[in-house]
């Protein structure tokens, strides 16, 4: 079942003079349900006819005029869209072959394809088909060539002009907002504020090569909290699930987008802030057919994630409540300290009930004798 639609559009270019053309290529997407797109165009047209009048929202529009982008993000984020970008650094790529065109735009279509067809099997996908777009006129070519029915039958790659679309215009300015915030040749001090508001819908930000933005910054490695070998462990075990995880499933699915939405918090909003279930819920609902529950996403999402070694850590109290992962040793107390304070209550609890029936048996029932209790049996020796 067909249930979910994108609008992409791209920012920056393919030139490698950094100091006149910009030092980042962006693709964002804007993703939704199919049944909240007509009451989501609705609510972005209305913000269309007050800021722009008879014109396009466009990023190009607003320039720099930093106040009035960020009203318009503010308005834009009652919408119920998520946003799924690329941010390729073109000053990382090396190799000389990144310096034509067609090697540069075949390279990013590799990514922009697994970032969203390996996580939405089932996307119709709408892009600009008037102007200078080369990008997704050859991404469209990529998606035909690389199709694999097993996986991506229910998909399909449509042009529409941006005039006749508000939602290939929202995804425009969405992708010339993260220009400001990342490209250095554009980059600018409201960029932090930017990513601020658009922080609850931005589900991911894959970058490429990867960099960390914060867990290795100054301000961090000043902090006597911080622990770089702890935080790079946790980055690196994060990163490799993302890139061997095989989607098949929904679980997969879902498995896959938390971790990349705990990376991207740790990654753009600072290594101290924790993700609650409510947040991570609410990203993960997008493309589901059916509600994720709370207790589904901890068995099936979670605890999945941490046994394949994910080092997602957690906590219930106070400011610390949620998911992140690990940037210190206090980060790896408290996770522990959370396990030991239910861990240890439990086996005493078990011990005690274990006692009270071969007490009431005469050694005659032992509970713990089965053989699936063995390890039960060795934790309480």
């Amino acid at each position: 079942m067909k249930n979910i639609i994108a609008f992409a559009d791209e920012s920056g270019n393919n030139s490698f003079e950094f100091s006149t053309q910009g030092t980042h290529f962006i693709v964002a997407s804007v993703i939704l349900r199919k049944d909240k797109l007509e009451e989501t165009e609705l609510l972005i047209e209305d913000i269309r006819k007050r800021y722009f009048q008879t014109g396009e929202i466009k990023s190009s529009k607003v320039g720099d005029n930093h106040s009035r982008r960020l009203k318009i993000l503010h308005e834009l984020s009652n919408a119920d869209f998520s946003i799924y970008a690329v941010v390729v650094n073109k000053k990382k790529l090396v190799g000389e072959g990144f310096k034509y065109k067609p090697s540069f735009y075949k390279f990013l279509n590799g990514l922009v394809y697994k970032e969203l067809f390996k996580t939405f099997p089932e996307l119709d996908l709408v892009v600009d088909e008037h102007g200078s777009n080369d990008f997704m006129r050859q991404f469209k070519v990529y998606v035909e060539k690389h199709h694999k029915p097993n996986l991506f039958s229910g998909s399909e790659f449509q042009f529409s002009g941006s005039a006749t679309s508000v939602m290939i215009q929202l995804a425009d300015f969405i992708a010339g907002t993260l220009g400001r915030c990342f490209d250095e040749l554009r980059k600018v001090p409201e960029g932090e504020q930017f990513l601020n508001i658009l922080q609850p819908k931005i589900t991911s930000l894959n970058f490429f090569p990867y960099e960390p933005q914060h867990y290795l910054a100054d301000a961090e490695l000043n902090n006597n909290n911080f622990h770089e070998s702890v935080a790079q462990a946790g980055v690196n075990s994060a990163m490799h699930f993302i890139e061997n995880k095989k989607v098949v499933t929904q679980d997969d699915a879902d498995q896959v987008n938390c971790v990349k939405l705990i990376l991207l918090y740790f990654n753009t909003y600072g290594t101290k802030l924790y993700i609650t279930t409510k947040q991570i819920i609410q990203h993960l609902q997008v493309g589901r057919v059916e509600p994720l529950s709370e207790h589904q996403f901890r068995t099936k999402v979670i605890g999945q994630i941490r046994d394949v070694g994910v080092l997602v850590v957690s906590s219930s109290s106070g400011v610390h409540k949620g998911y992140k992962l690990p940037a210190s040793l206090n980060d790896l107390y408290r996770f522990v300290n959370h396990g030991n304070s239910v861990i240890m209550p439990m086996l005493h609890r078990i011990k005690v009930f274990r006692e009270k029936i071969k007490l009431a048996t005469l050694n005659e029932v032992d509970i713990l004798e089965n053989e699936d209790f063995l390890g039960l049996r060795d934790l309480l020796k």
